[in-house]
């Protein structure tokens, strides 16, 4: 495995699965019963924005840098905060991110905002292959008793793990796409999942190129059976070439409840507060109709 997410952490798409993803977990943590969450593919749980990868490509200053250069819309500014480092019980879960930026110093990935946001009685389980980067994160997490981290496939983790004995909680599948086939992948794993923990919540990233490999994607997962299934999307330009990342996307099955009247603004407040950078930087402008974001409901519950 060669991807490192050091590279790519802090970019447009990263925000936008954050956002998300502190979403969902507020969602779960309406209810006071524990849950688990399941990291796939995990990273190393923080990226230092100052570091030779991130240096190197700059993808941050076009996402998170863009994000804290300005004071963005309502459901943005509750994304990144300030508000104290709490377990996230209203119905916005959104401002613990910039604070979690802020206080560490560091851009935190997926598991540390998942940590963040852990109840006592709740539990994280994540998974990482890249040997640096499991290392990296085992020692972070080391004395922690509510995480678990594991040095093995996140696919192969899904039906090792599942279910959990919560019986309730989020599995965040976040590939790197960088082999042939992942699209298929996802689904297949998406059925596993759903078969052996039915209840669960499952958030599936996408990368958004051009569109034919997504009717594919969109049209494998209504093949497959699957039911309460929604796509929310955000891209920066006409997803029409299939050498560059336009977009992203995120497939979420059992969304919770008001997922789908809550998620829509916070996507466009997101595609507001991104696109001065990218017409700075020369691209198209995001402002055209070449931009947007949508909610795709793909199988009914």
């Amino acid at each position: 495995m060669n991807y490192r997410h050091a590279f790519h952490a802090g970019n447009f798409a990263d925000c936008m699965k954050h956002a998300l993803l502190v979403w969902l977990l507020g969602a779960l943590a309406r209810k006071p019963r524990p849950f688990f969450v399941l990291d796939t593919h995990a990273g190393p749980g923080f990226a230092d924005l100052a570091s030779a990868p991130a240096a190197r490509t700059q993808e941050w200053q076009a996402g998170i840098g863009r994000l804290l250069a300005e004071e963005p819309p309502a459901p943005v500014a509750r994304y990144l905060g300030p508000a104290p480092l709490t377990p996230c019980l209203d119905p916005t879960p959104l401002a613990p991110y910039l604070d979690l930026v802020r206080r560490l110093g560091l851009y935190p990935g997926s598991p540390a905002l998942i940590r963040a946001l852990l109840r006592p009685g709740d539990r994280l389980a994540c998974c990482e292959l890249h040997p640096e980067d499991h290392a990296v994160l085992h020692r972070r997490f080391a004395t922690d008793p509510q995480v678990g981290v594991h040095r093995r496939d996140g696919y192969a983790a899904i039906k090792a793990l599942l279910p959990p004995p919560e019986r309730r909680g989020l599995v965040l599948i976040d590939p790197p796409f960088e082999e042939p086939g992942e699209f298929e992948r996802l689904v297949q794993a998406l059925r596993t999942g759903l078969a052996r923990f039915p209840g669960g919540v499952f958030a599936a990233w996408y990368p958004i190129k051009h569109r034919a490999p997504l009717r594919d994607f969109f049209a494998a997962l209504q093949s497959a059976g699957l039911r309460d299934l929604v796509a929310a999307e955000l891209w920066l330009r006409a997803p029409l070439d299939p050498e560059r990342l336009n977009g992203c996307g995120l497939v979420v099955a059992n969304p919770p409840w008001r997922f789908e009247e809550e998620v829509p603004p916070l996507l466009d407040a997101l595609l507001d507060g991104l696109r001065d950078h990218e017409t700075e930087a020369g691209d198209a402008n995001p402002g055209e109709p070449g931009a947007g974001t949508a909610l795709i409901r793909l199988a009914d519950g």
